[in-house]
């Protein structure tokens, strides 16, 4: 991270986060390169999709700003209740600065005080490198490849890779 900015803190959302929540995550859903999410979903959709009643949403700060959120929820219900997932997101003017890194370590130690044993990203489209290396520097390994499971808006379609790592 650069020395010209301070270290993000991560903090559960608050009632009062959403505009920031919102204006991160809608250009990403709109873009449509790394979630398969309808890239018209509307504000309130992506906002009870990203703060829904089965995950705990979390966003990092920095210099007063919000920075990046992301989730954290089960990955399946009974017998894979014990498996975290997580989504993330970085605003674009911050993206470089080391915050999806921290928000990982951070997903990872929330995840391991939850009581989940491992996590595991179900769909990382393969063209977006820079989370995969993120992943892979963070001890996940990559367990399953999709052929051709994402539509990507310019590359047609691409892999999809699952991703686990015990916890």
């Amino acid at each position: 991270m650069s020395g010209a900015h301070e270290a993000p803190r991560i903090r559960s959302v608050r009632e009062g986060d959403a505009d920031a929540i919102w204006r991160i995550v809608a250009p990403i859903i709109r873009d449509g390169e790394t979630y398969a999410l309808e890239r018209d979903m509307s504000r309130a959709e992506a906002l009870a999709y990203w703060c829904g009643d089965d995950r705990r949403t979390f966003v990092a700060e920095s210099e007063g700003a919000i920075l990046g959120t992301y989730y954290l929820k089960q990955n399946q219900p009974g017998g894979g209740s014990h498996v975290a997932n997580c989504g993330y997101a970085v605003a674009a003017e911050a993206r470089g600065r080391g915050i999806a890194r921290v928000m990982a370590e951070h997903s990872l130690n929330e995840a391991r005080d939850c009581g989940f044993k491992a996590m595991q990203f179900n769909f990382v489209v393969a063209t977006n490198t820079g989370a995969i290396g993120l992943w892979h520097s963070l001890g996940f390994t990559t367990v399953g490849k999709l052929n051709g499971a994402f539509a990507h808006p310019r590359e047609g379609f691409v892999d999809a890779l699952v991703m686990w790592r015990n916890l």
